[in-house]
């Protein structure tokens, strides 16, 4: 199984990622992994610190020369705006006399989290719960990509809707089409929605709103038969469903055509099954999501996230003081009015997480060409032929 970790707190000294459970022998590359690292920080409605980071991770343990050794893998994250938050974030006693924040923000884990761990300062809470963890995410996610690339399977991501603003669907959609989906402001695929989508952020910052959105994850290359039906910890549908809902602002999940299938009659909600020498098992539709009974089915994998808009507010929500009960406004921190495309890349890190997990837990293997050697011999078992 693979497991990882993360560490570090929004406005700390920066942020540690820790990943166990990749085989000995896997190449890395630095620019790669670094390259997500940016890819998180894109999109149109980005705050001021973007203009203040410039996230790398550094491999500190782990790897040799461009080469994984089997052990542990740890990456930091240095934070460059430290510098104006040392004594507020220092782990050890400061001598200035900190001030204390005492105002939830409504939508946040403000409230419920100094409730839980008896804090009485907000800091406490809203440091860690911040979305700034994501960049420890996406450092341990680029080596799962790293795995899984490995295998022939690749993560992508695009986002399909930003506040009212809707990109039609597609169920034509390959590798290739999502070449150059950075490209887009907003990361969208649909150059026209792309400009709309822009618009509507234009429009709603200016009247000191955030929004939320809708993206999309797909997965090209997966072998049929990972996770399991037999138990419901073993569903991957499960796992998935867990690891996108930790994304901080994520309300919702949907595989596949997720909600739209509670709407139809059973004849067009499910995937026939055919069978041809030439590609062997495959379904013509894929409503499913690439997914049936907890396990893959060989086809594209789709996984759709909500996102609600989020909760740090330009013109602040009302909220009550911890400290005096009085009525006020919440807590105003610098932060982005939309965040969709940004979380389009902590999705793909999470997903690619999972799925690696997963082929660690099928395949074994102490080296990567033990990995390719099972994976080699199940496909031939089954008799499954890769989609080009």
């Amino acid at each position: 199984m693979l497991r990882f970790v993360t560490a570090g707190e929004s406005h700390g000294p920066g942020l540690t990622c820790i990943v166990e459970g990749l085989p000995a022998g896997l190449p890395l590359d630095r620019d790669e992994i670094n390259a997500d690292m940016a890819r998180r920080q894109l999109g149109h409605g980005r705050g001021g610190r973007m203009k203040i980071e410039r996230d790398t991770a550094e491999v500190t343990a782990g790897v040799r020369h461009g080469q994984t050794l089997g052990g542990p893998i740890a990456l930091s994250v240095v934070n460059r705006d430290y510098a104006n938050w040392e004594e507020r974030m220092n782990p050890w006693p400061v001598q200035a006399d900190v001030a204390e924040v005492h105002l939830p923000r409504p939508g946040h884990a403000d409230l419920a989290g100094v409730q839980k761990y008896n804090f009485s300062d907000v800091r406490n809470v809203l440091e860690r719960a911040s979305a700034r963890e994501t960049a420890a995410r996406v450092a341990g996610g680029a080596l799962a990509k790293a795995f899984l690339k490995a295998l022939d399977v690749h993560v992508v991501s695009h986002v399909v809707q930003i506040g009212s603003v809707r990109a039609p669907e597609r169920e034509d959609l390959a590798m290739q089409d999502f070449a150059e989906v950075d490209e887009s402001p907003v990361r969208c695929l649909d150059p026209e929605v792309s400009r709309a989508m822009v618009g509507e952020i234009n429009v709603l910052r200016k009247r000191n709103e955030s929004l939320g959105g809708i993206f999309e994850l797909r997965t090209f290359g997966l072998v049929p038969g990972l996770g399991s039906h037999v138990s419901w910890e073993e569903r991957l549908d499960g796992r998935i469903g867990m690891a996108m809902l930790s994304i901080q602002a994520c309300k919702g999940v949907g595989l596949g055509d997720g909600f739209d299938l509670a709407g139809r009659p059973g004849s067009a909600a499910h995937d026939e099954i055919f069978y041809s020498e030439e590609r062997g098992w495959f379904r013509q539709t894929n409503r499913s999501g690439g997914l049936e009974g907890g396990m893959t089915t060989g086809e594209p994998l789709v996984v759709r996230c909500a996102m609600k808009p989020l909760p740090t507010l330009t013109k602040p929500l009302r909220s009550v003081d911890i400290e005096t009960h009085q009525p006020a406004q919440a807590l105003r921190e610098r932060t982005d009015s939309v965040v969709v495309p940004a979380a389009g890349v902590v999705g793909e890190a999470m997903l690619a997480v999972v799925l690696a997990s997963a082929y660690r837990e099928k395949f074994g293997g102490d080296h990567i060409e033990d990995v390719r050697a099972a994976l080699a011999a199940y496909e031939q078992r089954i008799g499954w032929k890769r989609r080009k």
